[in-house]
């Protein structure tokens, strides 16, 4: 009995044992994520699974036989796999950038008119008058997504310039993740619970993204501040002044706000031409003398930094030329010698004198970016105290440095246009050669109350295309004593100082094409002039005709004479007993095209060769 319970024993313990041994818990989580997006119209859902499995095996005391209350539950995580999950949620990066899709490109290999992002216009664009895609979008869902923005510049030669550009805008309208430490997309597993034997390692991994490390980036915060220094300025860079005391400030240049009102604070940008007009209103008693912007002061002694850094050179900006506009609206250009005060001074309780008027910036920079030098043309004037307000004009131009056909500016691309002034010059053994000035080119007496002929200086007026128009002058017959003098006085005040001998056929012809510019006809031989005979008058006969198709016909110029009148017989009969005599300049536009008719195209012809035995065995 005896040795059977004994057995018995035996054979529980054994069993227990076994059953100890494989004695194991396992418990099983499961997590799963929903990531709903939205592309384009279609509405995707992906759903993910991130299962793990925590084993706690129950550890054996051999030498008591019972199981270890000190059992430790270990976890073991799933390792990141190395590609993305197949339904993951990571969002497709897309094939085809924003700057490659046309919407408006509805011809293949065709250009379409004014569809300024289709890569068949490369030789078009010059000609497009706008851009009729001006933005090209991604999906808008997404948390930022690039824009491709188009439009239109003029160059210096008057053709049209296509400006593109890709930005990424953001969506704020989102919440969105722009950080993140798991590579695979949008999955996002339960985060390992911080202990402390991993509490350094998850530090580490989750705070270098958010305060963001300087060893992240591969390069010193320093070197990289250190790269983007140049010693020149960018577009749109400010342009910086200098003080008497060394003070850095900003050149300014007046311009309208959301009224015609000027604001004075507006800055000046690099390489941007800028033209504006505001007004001010102005006490002249109060104002004349005391307000800064009517002074002229205050446009030229400035002190400009050539360029950005510290050490750069300062650049003084130079008076090119004053012209002192009088009440009545003539000007005449003054000459500065130097210690001249030309500031705003009170003339009369109602009167103010000097009044700057207009502002016209040239600033001459080198392909570094640097201020070479720097101009500054001013119109003066008077204001009165009737006056309700002062309009004030401003400019700033860039040229560059080695460039100076830059400056030259045109009257139509390719025709005229009607109120730009004519393009003219003189020929010479290379081609034409035209001034840069804007004022020696064909122009006219400019009409003014009492003018006298003999008497300067003499105002003048560009001829402008396509406006017919009569000036002149008087002249006392008691200085007419010396006919040979007056008359090559009157021809030389009739023609202007500068006379051109050739006109340019189209508002952009180039100077190194003389077949282009039409010579200047004259009937007039000073030869063959009486013993006392003066020019009492000068006219320009301008024939232009329609160039081009009939959708967009272009001015072109194809006959320009000039016609002098002088007297036959003596001054004392024209005059009519008066002591004064007329002398008159005029100048009109005659259209000569012929009527415009629709053309059709040729019937085409087909040259078919047949072969010799084609019709065998009948012929």
């Amino acid at each position: 009995m005896a040795l059977a319970a004994a057995l018995l024993w035996s054979v529980l313990k054994l069993f227990c044992l076994f059953l100890w041994f494989s004695a194991v818990t396992t418990n099983e989580s499961t997590t799963s994520y929903n990531w709903n997006t939205t592309f384009g119209e279609q509405n995707v859902t992906y759903n993910v699974t991130d299962s793990y499995t925590t084993v706690q095996p129950t550890e054996f005391d051999w030498t008591t036989s019972t199981p270890s209350s000190s059992s430790t539950p270990r976890t073991t995580e799933p390792s990141l796999p190395a590609e993305p999950l197949p339904l993951s949620g990571r969002l497709l990066t897309p094939l085809t950038g924003v700057d490659r899709l046309c919407p408006c490109d509805e011809h293949k290999d065709v250009c379409d008119v004014n569809c300024c992002c289709d890569r068949a216009c490369s030789e078009e664009v010059s000609l497009f008058t706008g851009c009729s895609v001006d933005t090209v979008s991604g999906p808008k869902q997404l948390c930022s997504h690039d824009v491709a923005s188009y439009s239109l510049g003029t160059t210096m030669d008057g053709y049209s310039e296509l400006q593109s550009a890709v930005r990424k805008e953001t969506n704020y309208d989102i919440f969105c993740i722009y950080s993140q430490s798991r590579v695979d997309g949008f999955s996002h597993p339960s985060p390992a619970l911080p202990t402390d034997r991993n509490f350094d390692s998850l530090y580490k991994q989750f705070t270098s993204f958010i305060f963001g490390s300087e060893e992240s980036s591969g390069v010193p915060v320093s070197a990289a501040a250190e790269l983007q220094v140049s010693p020149g300025y960018k577009y749109g860079d400010v342009m910086v002044t200098a003080g008497v005391r060394g003070q850095r400030g900003t050149l300014l240049l007046p311009a309208p706000g959301v009224t015609a009102d000027c604001v004075d604070s507006s800055p000046a940008a690099f390489l941007k031409d800028q033209s504006s007009v505001c007004s001010r209103r102005v006490v002249v008693e109060q104002d004349c003398s005391s307000l800064e912007a009517l002074s002229m002061d205050t446009y030229t002694d400035i002190l400009l930094f050539a360029g950005k850094t510290e050490d750069a050179a300062v650049v003084r900006v130079d008076v090119a030329s004053v012209v002192l506009q009088s009440v009545d609206g003539t000007q005449t250009e003054l000459e500065i010698s130097g210690g001249e005060n030309l500031n705003s001074v009170l003339l009369q309780p109602s009167l103010c004198a000097n009044v700057v008027l207009k502002v016209a910036y040239v600033i001459r920079y080198n392909p570094a970016g640097e201020i070479v030098n720097a101009s500054v043309s001013l119109v003066l004037g008077f204001i009165r105290e009737a006056a309700l307000t002062l309009q004030q004009e401003f400019h700033i131009t860039f040229v560059k440095e080695d460039g100076e056909e830059v400056a030259v500016h045109y009257s139509g691309n390719p025709g005229y246009v009607v109120g730009l002034p004519l393009v003219s010059g003189t020929k010479t053994a290379e081609g034409i050669a035209r001034s840069i000035d804007p004022r020696d080119t064909l122009s006219l007496l400019h009409s003014a109350e009492d003018q006298d002929c003999l008497q300067g200086p003499h105002q003048r007026s560009p001829v402008l295309f396509g406006v017919d128009s009569v000036s002149g002058c008087t002249l006392r017959l008691e200085d007419a004593a010396n006919c040979s003098l007056v008359f090559q006085v009157l021809l030389d005040v009739l023609r202007g100082p500068h006379r051109a001998l050739y006109v340019a056929s189209f508002g952009n012809s180039p100077l190194e094409y003389p077949l282009d510019w039409v010579p200047i006809m004259s009937n007039f031989n000073p030869a063959e002039a009486q013993s006392c005979s003066i020019p009492l008058s000068l006219h320009l006969e301008i024939e232009w005709t329609k160039y081009g198709s009939l959708v967009n016909p272009q001015p072109q110029i194809v006959s320009i004479r000039e016609v002098i009148q002088s007297n036959t017989t003596s001054l004392d009969m024209l005059s009519g007993g008066s002591s004064f005599l007329p002398i008159r300049s005029s100048v009109a536009f005659i259209p000569v095209s012929a009527a415009a008719l629709p053309g059709y195209r040729a019937t085409p012809t087909i040259n078919a060769k047949l072969p010799f035995d084609f019709f065998f065995p009948f012929v």
